[in-house]
């Protein structure tokens, strides 16, 4: 509210205002956010966030003054040399100017490590203290430019040693100087001086004014335009049309609804991502009840399960191809190139077609090289590549007998801009169903490849060649939600396909559309893979998780952050923060929750929908998304510390979508979804079981001949 003229804050912040009883507490005082308040607006960076670089830049300065000390003891006295008067003084101010920063950097760490995330009260003078220390910027500034006139001055004649101090000690005081000029430019929030005010939708409607509805209004609308030009940054390399700044805001206004009720910074964010990990970790290690272990178990399709895997291994090498030379490359780092040279300069034949560069052969040498296909079994390859259109290619498989079509996942800013365009859209099929949502910007991807096979004629052209070969549609990522909702677009004309989607994004289909596709698709899931579990009401629900844990947490951010760090590379048991606010007593805090619980009190929009009975009702990003078809989950059948190691052994089950309705945390959320080792473990699985019936065939053999 401090943004506000006193008229708007009596009218939004009065007695009855939501804005007043979103986050005031016992004493009466409205609670401010974890972002620190200077200069009038918010930075996003907590106060809590300085004991680090503080501690750095403290021991840099340590070893500078220490030096300078030194350095002055055993040439005092000897200033006699040309330009020595103005050497002394130099010298002499730096070290006295260096004990000050010094001691204004000393009381910044102390103040910084005091309190916790969510009770910033023991830190209420840091920003006193932070004038002071920029305030010593200026002095530093103007002894930086008097020390390199002395330095660049050819009548100098002194020591050389002391010369050469000198001129690192000004090269340091820049490199600070421009290191913190960086510092602020990355803290600093375009939505700083408007934040008291970005809040959830739903407050429009306790606003009594039309004035107050328009002023939240254009504090979104402005909070949307910030997210788009962020985007448009990340993206210049990119050549822009109609699409693109149609996805830009698209996306923008998705990142805009999901961080306006939230005032985290990103070390909060950290902290409360450490702590859910191990959270995670301590449930993990408790001990299952039976009943527990038994209802992931199936029996009864074992047989199938064993079919899919051997067939998911296999056309998984075609969903790996689809990625071209960087997957090559970085599974053969040693010997792709050399192998891709001596393919680059070969005329390749022409009968099939070819969208799109490839410059030296390379990206289609890779898919020959991971497939083991030939020219000849290639109808299509397309490395086109633009928003809401991915390469894919079409080969047959004659090992399978099957006309495979393989589309690449994320592999550009272009697929990054498609798997963000995550708002819901409808996709009705003809006397099947009504009423389906999928993933917009997949479902796009999905409508231009279709458009390529049928309206180009190129399945046409594979049934001519191949006419009793079955359909068979593959992706990994990106290309696993696109090749599924391809196959439910297939599904009429080709009765008998099949699509195996290998780490497919998990907000993709609705649950009439999930259900549906069990009958002909397979998601293949490793691990705790991020992706399968991503989707709005899962990062809703992270967001409320994280909020939970560290306003509960009662130790200072940079021993959660230590510890984590500890935690991650060397592990060991997970710490026994508290996890529940329930039960906690109020009593025992030095200062009430500030902004974290009182998000929790008050949910925002968007999680309510979560909750909602009626997904129809609810804002299209809210709605429920889930895996396509029946799930594969492939596990660690013990669970190891190391990022790598070769001897990893997996198993794997049937599962149901709701295994995968929230987010975990873990150092392999990442690995886990990457195609390698997605590949790697199919193998390992099929190997196995193949090594077991041998073991098994010659058992019985021996037992025979006894």
């Amino acid at each position: 509210c401090d943004v506000l003229s006193e008229e708007s804050r009596e009218r939004l912040c009065g007695a009855g205002s939501l804005l007043g009883r979103r986050g005031r507490h016992s004493t009466g005082r409205v609670p401010r956010m974890p972002g620190m308040v200077m200069f009038g607006r918010r930075w996003a960076i907590a106060s809590d966030d300085f004991v680090f670089p503080g501690a750095f830049e403290l021991f840099i300065r340590m070893i500078w003054w220490i030096g300078i000390l030194v350095l002055y003891s055993i040439h005092k006295g000897k200033f006699n040399c040309t330009g020595g008067g103005l050497l002394h003084s130099y010298l002499l101010v730096l070290l006295i100017l260096l004990a000050a920063i010094i001691c204004a950097v000393s009381a910044i760490v102390c103040i910084s490590m005091q309190g916790t995330i969510s009770n910033p009260g023991p830190r209420k003078s840091l920003p006193k203290l932070l004038y002071t220390r920029l305030g010593l910027y200026i002095p530093e500034l103007v002894w930086a430019v008097v020390g390199a006139i002395w330095v660049s001055d050819t009548d100098v004649h002194c020591e050389r040693t002391v010369v050469n101090v000198v001129f690192w000690t000004v090269i340091a005081s820049w490199v600070i100087i421009i290191f913190t000029i960086v510092a602020v430019a990355i803290v600093f929030d375009p939505l700083g001086g408007k934040k008291t005010l970005y809040l959830a939708d739903d407050i429009n409607r306790n606003l009594e004014s039309s004035q107050s509805g328009q002023l939240f209004y254009n504090v979104k609308k402005t909070a949307t335009r910030v997210w788009e030009t962020r985007i448009r940054l990340l993206c210049c390399c990119i050549m822009q049309d109609d699409d693109h700044r149609v996805a830009f805001t698209s996306i923008a206004e998705l990142f805009r609804t999901y961080f306006s009720d939230t005032d985290l910074v990103p070390s909060d964010i950290a902290a409360g991502l450490t702590l859910l990990h191990q959270e995670q970790d301590k449930v993990e290690n408790c001990p299952k009840e039976p009943e527990e272990v038994l209802c992931h178990s199936h029996p009864s399709h074992t047989d199938d399960l064993d079919i899919e895997l051997e067939n998911a291994a296999h056309y998984m090498q075609f969903a790996a191809a689809a990625y071209g030379w960087p997957y090559y490359i970085y599974t053969n780092p040693f010997t792709a190139f050399c192998k891709l040279n001596g393919d680059c300069c070969r005329n390749s034949p022409t009968d099939f077609d070819i969208i799109g560069g490839d410059r030296l052969n390379f990206h289609f040498g890779s898919i020959l090289k991971i497939t083991g296909l030939q020219y000849r079994d290639f109808i299509h390859i397309s490395f086109h590549n633009k928003i809401f259109e991915i390469p894919f290619f079409v080969a047959l498989d004659h090992k399978k007998e099957a006309i495979v079509v393989a589309v690449r996942g994320t592999l550009s800013f272009e697929d990054i801009l498609t798997d963000l365009s995550a708002e819901c859209e409808d996709l009705t099929l003809e006397d099947i169903l009504e009423n389906g949502f999928v993933h917009k910007g997949i479902t796009q991807a999905a409508n231009y490849i279709y458009r390529r096979l049928i309206n180009d004629g190129i399945l046409n052209k594979a049934f001519t060649i191949a006419p009793e070969y079955k359909l068979v549609i593959v992706g990994h990522s990106l290309g696993g939600g696109t090749a599924s909702v391809l196959a439910i677009m297939l599904r009429n004309s080709f009765p008998t396909l099949r699509c195996y989607a290998f780490s497919p994004p998990g907000g993709l289909l609705s649950k009439s559309l999930a259900d549906y596709s069990k009958s002909f698709i397979v998601s293949v899931i490793v691990g705790k893979d991020l992706v399968a579990r991503l989707s709005m009401p899962n990062m809703e629900d992270l967001k409320r998780r994280i909020v939970r844990i560290v306003a509960n947490c009662n130790r200072p951010k940079y021993q959660i952050l230590l510890y984590g760090c500890w935690y991650e590379v060397f592990g060991g048991d997970p710490d026994n923060f508290p996890t529940e606010l329930d039960g906690r007593n109020q009593a025992a805090l030095t200062q009430p929750l500030l902004a974290e619980e009182s998000l929790m009190m008050h949910r925002s929009p968007s999680y309510n929908a979560i909750e909602d009975e009626s997904p129809l009702d609810a804002p299209p990003q809210s709605r429920h998304l889930y895996l396509p078809g029946k799930i594969i989950h492939i596990v660690e059948k013990t669970s190891s510390r190391r990022w790598c190691s070769s001897d990893v052994k997996y198993t794997a089950r049937w599962s149901k979508e709701t295994a995968f309705s929230n987010i975990l945390i873990s150092p392999k959320m990442i690995t886990d979804h990457m195609p390698d080792v997605v590949l790697k473990a199919l193998n390992n699985l099929t190997e196995e079981k193949a090594s077991c019936i041998t073991c098994q065939i010659e058992g019985d053999f021996h037992t025979n001949t006894v």
